[in-house]
């Protein structure tokens, strides 16, 4: 599995908390006039930013906080090939990130940086190895949600290189449909052993495209079944990358699926065994003692919410609000929490988690 807490989300998460911290994401899609475009939007949400600061916060820190907002956007790098921008500012912290997926627009003023949607996106980014056979050669790709990349091996990728390896009263057979089985098992083998390479270098899931009776082959040599999502019966070796793509896109929704259905299957399991928190009081309340293993949460659910005294409580804002215990979204902060005391985030599709008022935390005991 990939790390979520990279070391950028990890400064995020780190930051120190401190009021107004503000977290402008926005969506970074090259065009024409893209500069021109992203100047002015950013100085109109510098604008609204400012006055709405004004009026909850003192001047000098307001002036501090926009002066570096101001800062951070006049460097922007508009030559990236990313998707979207995440800005992170506050009095005591700067941070600018490019990302890899498409964001919908977002501003946030809390007491600490929105970090949901760099979690989602690293969840969205599924990668896997994707392993080509035919009656001829192979070929191996680092697969993901936008792109494909091939891995070179140091095992030849042609049948044909191990012709010459049969012993000699095998090369001498007149069977010539057990010759090419022989050579097709034995260049199977050298694929499998490359491929176990492979797998302990990444661990990442593998599909496997071939024709029928290749993969009749490879399954029975294979020492690496275990690692298969899926077998994917056809010969692609003239397929290009988009054509992959194209091909591989109904079968990574039903992964998507697949795993969906795990993830509820473990907070059943948590549930059976005494282990869950449900609701977002009661998962925030563990989430605070570092008692989260697993989070899960409905992808959109958001809430606002006012901290008790001494935070292991929250409760709806009534009016009007305390601006020093006031949440624009306490899920992104049980999902920060979780992250820091060693736990996991999964996100499902809305709905999914109606028995569990949309939010779920699988304990550590």
């Amino acid at each position: 599995m990939q790390p979520i807490v990279t070391t950028e989300i990890r400064e995020i998460i780190e930051a120190v908390h401190y009021r107004p911290a503000i977290s402008i994401v926005l969506p970074f899609e090259s065009k024409v006039n893209l500069k021109h475009d992203m100047t002015h939007a950013l100085q109109v949400i510098s604008e609204k930013l400012e006055r709405e600061l004004v009026e909850n916060y003192p001047e000098d820190l307001c002036k501090k906080v926009i002066k570096k907002l101001r800062t951070l956007t006049s460097h922007l790098n508009f030559d990236t090939k990313k998707k979207s921008i995440a800005i992170f500012v506050s009095p005591v912290f700067e941070k600018v990130l490019y990302l890899d997926f498409k964001a919908e627009e977002k501003i946030i003023v809390d007491e600490s940086f929105e970090i949901r949607d760099l979690v989602y996106s690293k969840k969205q980014m599924l990668k896997y190895l994707l392993l080509l056979i035919s009656g001829k050669e192979t070929r191996i790709f680092l697969g993901s949600t936008d792109k494909y990349i091939k891995i070179a091996t140091h095992t030849p990728e042609n049948v044909f290189a191990y012709v010459n390896e049969l012993p000699e009263k095998v090369a001498n057979f007149s069977d010539t449909n057990e010759r090419r089985r022989i050579v097709m098992e034995k260049f199977l083998m050298h694929v499998d052993k490359s491929l176990e390479n492979i797998l302990n270098a990444y661990h990442l899931p593998l599909f496997v495209l071939a024709p029928p009776r290749v993969l009749g082959h490879f399954k029975k040599v294979s020492k690496n079944n275990d690692a298969v999502i899926e077998y994917i019966h056809g010969n692609y070796d003239k397929s290009t990358l988009q054509e992959l793509k194209k091909i591989m896109e109904p079968h990574i929704e039903v992964w998507k699926k697949k795993h969906q259905l795990d993830v509820l299957k473990q907070l059943d399991e948590a549930a059976s065994n005494k282990k869950l928190a449900f609701g977002i009081r009661n998962v925030w309340r563990e989430a605070m003692m570092a008692k989260g293993h697993l989070l899960v949460v409905e992808k959109d659910f958001m809430y606002a919410a006012q901290t008790s005294p001494n935070h292991n409580l929250i409760y709806k804002p009534s009016e009007p609000v305390n601006q020093l215990s006031y949440m624009k979204d306490a899920v992104d902060d049980a999902i920060e929490k979780v992250l820091l005391s060693g736990g996991d985030v999964e996100f499902v599709e809305n709905d999914v988690l109606k028995n569990y008022h949309r939010i779920a935390l699988v304990l550590n005991y």
